[in-house]
């Protein structure tokens, strides 16, 4: 492992959650009365900046809020995570995005999210510094999808490996996948991208050779409580997760990724990172919350 961390740049949205949980899912038309509800931080985004600081990376986060009261609770909840919010954008034309999170007794979660501000991050926002001084960029597409690609153009000229997060799941162009270093569906998205659903190790590795053929150097699917499928151009296999009981599913995907280039840009191996992250969102569901149940480092 290098004794200095290479930097990341985290570009993403950022909303504040609101959560509460029920015994179960109400159905259409139906009211369920709930019980606890807590107000956090939250967007794929800013949950993956605090899982990666929280695990000591060197990062750039890079998002836009608006100009009202969760934007200020956004800025207040990175800068106590220890994160630079030199380059969080403030925009007074759209409100901050915020997520209304519904969490049963099983850990499992829906979510509905107002993107605010996140659909308003242009590519003229991203400074080219911010490229050069990465080793490695992850990005998810809870913003404009043309700002996506243009990333993923611009960090091909720079040389800066891209890991991609495809949620919320969208059709995505040849331009964003093509020369991606990596690519981290999970299940339901690995079917909407690839067509096919990965609930065996055949149709993982049909999954794995659909992004491979299509450019991606490399595939990593997570299977929840299962752990993650990783496909290579030279490798495949299932790394297990450690069995953990689950509370809170929210973010265990944002914190697997944020975990993830924290030990890429560390110099791990791609399988041993994974292993690393695996143990880090094992942690995370053991708890409540989105950014509040990303580990620190001395717990792994």
């Amino acid at each position: 492992m290098k004794l200095q961390p290479q930097k990341v740049l985290i570009i993403g949205s950022s909303n504040t959650d609101m959560v509460v949980r029920t015994s179960q899912f109400p159905q259409p038309g139906e009211t369920v009365l709930g019980g606890e509800f807590i107000m956090t931080g939250g967007g794929k985004g800013a949950n993956q900046a605090v899982a990666a600081a929280r695990l000591g990376a060197k990062l750039n986060f890079v998002t836009k809020i608006g100009k009202d009261v969760f934007g200020s609770f956004t800025l207040a909840s990175l800068r106590q995570e220890g994160i630079d919010t030199s380059t969080v954008i403030k925009t007074g034309k759209y409100p901050s995005g915020v997520a209304l999170i519904n969490v049963n007794d099983d850990g499992e979660n829906t979510i509905v999210v107002a993107s605010g501000a996140n659909m308003e991050l242009m590519p003229r926002d991203i400074k080219e510094d911010l490229y050069k001084n990465a080793a490695f960029i992850l990005i998810q597409l809870e913003i404009p999808l043309a700002t996506v690609e243009q990333i993923v153009v611009t960090a091909k000229h720079f040389n800066t490996k891209v890991v991609l997060n495809p949620a919320p799941a969208t059709p995505l162009s040849a331009a964003v996948l093509d020369g991606l270093y990596l690519i981290t569906p999970n299940e339901i998205e690995a079917e909407m991208l690839a067509g096919v659903y990965p609930g065996s190790l055949p149709a993982m590795k049909k999954v794995g050779k659909y992004f491979i053929d299509n450019g991606v150097q490399n595939v990593v699917i997570t299977l929840g409580a299962k752990g993650v499928f990783l496909m290579t151009a030279h490798s495949s296999g299932i790394l297990p997760s450690p069995t953990v009981t689950a509370v809170d599913s929210t973010a265990a995907g944002d914190v697997f990724n944020g975990a993830l280039v924290t030990f890429l840009a560390e110099g791990m191996e791609l399988r041993e990172a994974c292993e690393f992250a695996c143990k880090a969102a094992s942690i995370s569901v053991t708890r409540r919350g989105a950014q509040a149940s990303a580990p620190y480092r001395k717990e792994l």
